[in-house]
């Protein structure tokens, strides 16, 4: 086979051939990856200095690479499963008086009927991780359909003003499935698509929470109206609950018979070489470890949570706000948390489609941090003016800023972390921001009580600065980007490379662009005088 053929044909199964010389990776080979592109193109003699890179050049041939179109079927399935699970997250908060009249229960336990899902993922986030990275990415969402379809299903029994704690139970198994549900873009990206379009396809899987989210603010302000009759108020509750099981059951169903774990040959070189991680040499809890003591990554979870925990702020407490200012206007509260929603929808694909033309994973990350600051303070000194479509429009502002934040800190975390698990750096991101928005939620509520929704804004316009600062000070080490980098600078100088078994080398003409590699690499080759 010729040079130009190696080059167009990819290695099988994480192990090739390069001339004559069998090439087998191991993880020293996937560690030195970073070494590839100093392989040197010149005069073909090699020193003591550059055998060990010949050697990884050895022991990490490119692998084959495949998309397939049944990726987007993956991504859509996940999507829809995500979609069905932020409905319920917000079907209560969205109509909060309504809720506190038909049980008649306090402010207080309205929000925890959105914080439950903060709190739950906090404990179970690690384990379920663990689960991730031992079981598998179709066994996890298997797993969190089914607590998202009994959870549903727990709810439509609850309609009655005697029925609120069963209510929360029914929540609380809900808010379990988000733990298998958030962590998941980054992953299902990675595994499933390629290079070019894995912040796109991450940013489409986000897009399905958003969906939720859009849809939790529109429709139960629409399906449960703001009547006195308390038997007609039930059976409005009712329906929804049925319409939202019935649609959980369904996408269980499809998830259980149409999802697949991963293909069968890896989309990308990155993805290549994480497979060729032998299951006893990977530890979870080194793993953690490792991301514990990575200052950029770190860096990030903290700005990440600043940043996402003011966002479910904002969402569990968007009816308080709006009612306050404009009362009566329950279903307008709705509309404007849908236009906070879609507008992030757009920012997030937006973002996505840029990331993977650009890669400037920092300086868009830093970009849209700042402008969400600056979204926050508009819609703070804004929000009490009497005009409702003011309201509306610089809701959308910060919604496409914050909102389309959230797929760049997951893009971004895997960058900084590779080769880890993107289920386990995605997994700390959302940890940080349950904490914050557990801490942000009941914080900004007690200020919106005592004085009001403008001093409310302005304390998370502070933590926002904060985010802010902090994001500028990561360090934009793209280990991702560097693998993927390094094999198409591999794939470029493959022609001009052959590995012999058996024979001596011969010395290469000086500036013919070849390069021959000694199988005893660390001896002296025949055209260097013997040093004594």
């Amino acid at each position: 086979m010729s040079g130009q053929e190696d080059s167009s044909h990819q290695w099988m199964g994480g192990f090739g051939k390069l001339g004559g010389c069998v090439c087998s990776p191991t993880r020293k080979a996937r560690a030195s990856v970073g070494d590839y592109h100093h392989l040197p193109l010149g005069d073909g003699n090699v020193t003591s200095a550059e055998a060990p890179l010949l050697e990884s050049a050895q022991l990490f041939p490119l692998m084959e690479t495949k998309l397939y179109k049944r990726r987007w079927v993956m991504l859509f399935l996940f999507s829809i499963y995500s979609m069905s699970n932020a409905v319920m997250w917000l079907q209560f908060g969205i109509i909060s008086n309504i809720i506190m009249r038909f049980y008649n229960i306090s402010a207080l336990a309205i929000d925890w009927l959105s914080m439950i899902y903060f709190l739950t993922y906090i404990p179970l986030i690690l384990p379920v991780m663990w689960l991730l990275d031992n079981r598998g990415l179709r066994d996890v969402v298997v797993v969190g359909s089914a607590f998202n379809c009994i959870g549903a299903w727990i709810k439509t029994g609850t309609a009655d003003p005697d029925m609120f704690a069963m209510t929360f139970f029914g929540q609380f198994v809900c808010s379990v499935a988000t733990v298998y549900i958030l962590g998941i873009p980054s992953r299902l990206a990675s595994l499933w698509f390629g290079q070019q379009e894995v912040s796109t396809a991450c940013s489409i899987g986000v897009l399905g929470n958003q969906m939720g989210i859009a849809i939790g603010f529109l429709i139960p302000p629409i399906l449960v109206p703001n009547v006195d009759d308390v038997n007609e108020l039930a059976h409005h509750l009712r329906i929804m609950f049925y319409i939202s099981a019935g649609v959980a059951t369904v996408i269980f169903i499809l998830v259980v018979i149409v999802f697949q774990e991963r293909p069968e040959i890896p989309p990308t070189q990155a993805q290549a070489q994480a497979r060729n991680i032998a299951p006893e040499e990977y530890s979870y809890t080194a793993s953690i470890l490792r991301l514990l003591r990575n200052k950029p990554f770190m860096l990030l979870v903290v700005s990440y949570g600043l940043n996402v925990g003011c966002f479910y702020a904002v969402s569990t407490l968007l009816n308080r706000m709006i009612i306050e200012h404009y009362p009566g206007e329950e279903v307008n509260a709705g509309r404007i948390g849908l236009t906070i929603v879609i507008a992030g929808m757009v920012g997030s694909l937006i973002c996505g489609i840029w990331l993977d033309k650009t890669k400037t994973y920092k300086q868009t990350t830093l970009a849209v941090y700042i402008l969400s600051l600056i979204g926050m303070l508009i819609y703070a000194f804004t929000l009490n003016l009497g005009h409702l479509w003011v309201v509306f429009i610089t809701a959308g502002v910060l919604g496409f800023f914050m909102t389309g934040y959230l797929p760049l800190g997951f893009e971004f975390a895997v960058e900084l972390t590779y080769p880890e698990s993107e289920g386990t750096s995605s997994g700390l991101l959302n940890c940080s921001a349950q904490i914050f928005g557990i801490i942000f939620t009941i914080s900004q509520g007690k200020i919106i009580d005592n004085w009001g929704t403008l001093a409310g804004n302005i304390f998370l316009c502070i933590f926002l600065l904060i985010g802010t600062v902090m994001t500028g000070l990561i360090k934009s080490d793209l280990r991702r980007q560097k693998a993927n980098l390094q094999a198409e600078v591999q794939t470029v100088s493959a022609p001009s490379l052959r590995c012999r078994s058996t024979e001596p080398p011969s010395a290469a003409s000086p500036g013919n662009g070849s390069l021959d590699i000694n199988p005893h690499p660390h001896k002296n080759q025949n055209t260097h005088p013997q040093r004594k």
